[in-house]
């Protein structure tokens, strides 16, 4: 059996209709934007803002979130095509099933699962981090033992929220969707509220130099394992700040973006898919871009970057302390840990996704696949991830879940804008609802700038990624390739007789 057999798009959208497999549709555009606004305003702007602008941009942050923006936005376009032509659970793997073949598919499957289970412990664990800001000086102080993954035990919040989230989730679509509207509007608030209020506090002076001087790494840094891959691959010297380190700042807040590629994993339970689903992805990207850039610079405004603690866990909360408005910090902190509670969920609810779709593809065990018959959920598979990612945030620190996350999204970018590529030359006959514009100049720039920025991360990540990929690769060859469904119906074909 060959492992690069392809299921047509016209088979992957026949299964949705399976009525063991069938997901109810429930959302429109405006539930998909919430949902892509809801994921993607999280830790990126609430922790990465002060930790990439102390250790690697300085006030040029604002260049490194609109780098990132770009790759994301390149990449939104092909997702955006691809999502509107196959509206099935699933995302980059369903696409890559329909384009590369099964192989391919099960390697950004495997790709997708890291970067959703671990991006939602990543967020699980931030959220500890602002509830722990909020809560201390009072009776219900949470001790360091059973707040941190790195300097206690466990991260008990962490691991809390994460069985909470996975309940919600198991409640239905449309619960999870007015939760999160209510979130959304929270977090909206509390961002609106540091732009606003942030300026009236912005020194100028902090602005200069907006690009600092580059500058070697520290000693300590400067071993492989903590060298961006590209300084490595090219003999170059470890170096911070200057236009290397906005770059390499990039790499590190892209994690701040992922999220809109969520809104795709949705389209089976989306109305009218090949209209809405585009226009949620393609929205919430530009109302998040011009939030974030607009963020960043208030805070490197308010507080000089050299003054930034990197390993603050409530940067922007710590910003308005630095100027003596106490008062907005506490709302930040409140509205940070209430708003990443959605960010958590939708996460989990895209990693729940794609092992569904790969599960009723047989490329998982089929009882993954089974759907609630009064929720119509994927209840199994989202109890599964609700106690990997309690393990996950509650045992491992924010720093390397959130790297890990970057270079999975990174990968999975990069075989979507691919695969738009190889889709327009193979079915052309295809109805496409949404086109990306110059689609061969949009996504073979999309490939660069992500290949680009994942030579950014350093090489203790890049170990980490390889050693996830070789375990799913073990996982395919002895499971996957042997009890996938279209693999078994070609055997089942090659059986039949001939007339």
């Amino acid at each position: 059996m060959s492992v690069f057999r392809t299921k047509s798009v016209e088979q992957s959208i026949a299964e949705t209709e399976e009525p063991e497999h069938q997901l109810k549709k429930n959302l429109g555009a405006l539930d998909l934007t919430i949902f892509g606004v809801g994921v993607i305003i999280g830790a990126g702007i609430f922790v990465y803002t002060g930790q990439v602008a102390a250790t690697n941009s300085g006030p040029a942050i604002a260049i490194s979130f609109a780098i990132a923006g770009l790759a994301c936005a390149l990449a939104a376009l092909c997702y955006a095509e691809f999502a509107s032509t196959v509206p099935v659970a699933g995302s980059a793997y369903t696409f890559s099933y329909a384009t590369f073949g099964e192989l391919v598919a099960w390697i950004i499957g495997w790709d997708l699962v890291l970067e959703f289970t671990v991006g939602a412990s990543a967020l699980a664990a931030g959220f500890s981090g602002y509830l722990q800001n909020v809560l201390d000086g009072t009776a219900l102080e949470i001790p360091a033992s059973i707040g941190s993954a790195s300097d206690g035990v466990v991260n008990l919040p962490a691991v809390l929220i994460s069985l909470l989230v996975a309940g919600v989730l198991i409640g239905g679509i449309k619960l999870s969707s007015r939760v999160n509207q209510i979130v959304v509007a929270i977090k909206l608030t509390v961002v609106g509220l540091v732009i606003v209020v942030g300026i009236a506090y912005i020194k100028t002076s902090n602005y200069t130099p907006f690009i600092p001087d580059s500058k070697p790494a520290s000693g300590g840094e400067a071993s492989f394992w903590k060298t961006p891959l590209i300084s490595s691959i090219f003999g170059l010297d470890p170096a911070v700040y200057g236009i290397g380190g906005v770059i390499a700042g990039a790499a590190i807040v892209f994690f701040a973006f992922i999220g809109f590629d969520v809104v795709a994993t949705t389209a089976e339970e989306t109305r009218n898919p090949q209209k809405n689903v585009p226009i949620g992805i393609l929205s919430s990207l530009a109302i998040v871009t011009v939030l974030y850039i607009a963020v960043s610079l208030v805070v490197t405004g308010m507080q000089n970057y050299t003054e930034i603690d990197p390993e603050d866990a409530a940067p922007l909360a710590t910003a308005f302390d630095a100027v003596g408005v106490d008062w907005i910090a506490n709302i930040i902190a409140v509205g940070a840990t209430i708003g990443l509670t959605v960010v958590v969920l939708i996460l989990m609810m895209g990693q729940t996704r794609v092992a569904f779709a790969m599960a009723r593809d047989g490329l998982l065990p089929p009882v993954l696949a089974k759907v609630h018959p009064t929720f119509g959920t994927p209840h199994v598979i989202t109890a599964i991830t609700g106690v990997g990612v309690a393990v996950l945030s509650g045992f491992v620190d924010f720093e390397t879940l959130g790297d890990l996350v970057s270079i999975g999204t990174l990968f999975a970018f990069v075989l979507v804008s691919v695969g738009v590529l190889v889709l327009r030359k193979t079915r052309p006959d295809l109805p496409r609802a949404f086109r990306t514009p110059a689609v061969w100049f949009v996504a073979s720039l999309s490939v660069l700038m992500c290949v680009y920025l994942m030579l950014n991360l350093i090489g203790e990540t890049w170990l980490r990624f390889g050693i996830w990929m070789l375990i799913g690769l073990v996982v395919y060859f002895t499971y996957s390739r042997n009890h996938s469904r279209v693999g078994l119906r070609e055997a089942e074909g090659a059986k039949q007789p001939t007339a």
